[in-house]
């Protein structure tokens, strides 16, 4: 089995980190949370991680503009690293907004566990 792949949770819901911590420690992923964009860039500054689930609306730095530094940085593989958005304003955005915001794919909430999870994965092990 290899190591545990790291995932960076930016959430400022207790409640969904908590639940998403528990889906994806079950599949043996390592779960890193913070509760802004800006906790986010401080993580990235001292750790590697493998994907980011990154809420859209997020206090002190929300996830658009953090998604677009994350895309600025010097560092070539942390710049390129998966970015899921999870958002409960999907309504308010395309795939395509996302996209050119930096964003790799996106999940709404209500989350579905299980879209979650499978859409993890495919972006982890593609």
């Amino acid at each position: 089995m290899s190591d545990a792949k790291k995932v960076l949770v930016a959430e400022d819901s207790s409640v969904i980190i908590n639940l998403t911590k528990n889906v994806l420690s079950f599949e043996n992923f390592s779960i890193t949370a913070v509760k802004n964009g800006q906790q986010v860039l401080n993580k990235l500054a001292e750790e590697d991680f493998d994907l980011i689930l990154m809420d859209i609306n997020m206090p002190v730095m929300d996830g658009i503009v953090c998604t677009k530094a994350i895309r600025n940085l010097s560092d070539p593989v942390k710049s390129k690293i998966p970015i899921i958005a999870i958002t409960g304003n999907y309504k308010n955005f395309t795939l395509d907004d996302f996209k050119k915001a930096g964003l790799d794919d996106y999940v709404q909430k209500p989350l579905d566990y299980d879209l979650l999870l499978s859409t993890v994965k495919k972006h982890i092990y593609k």
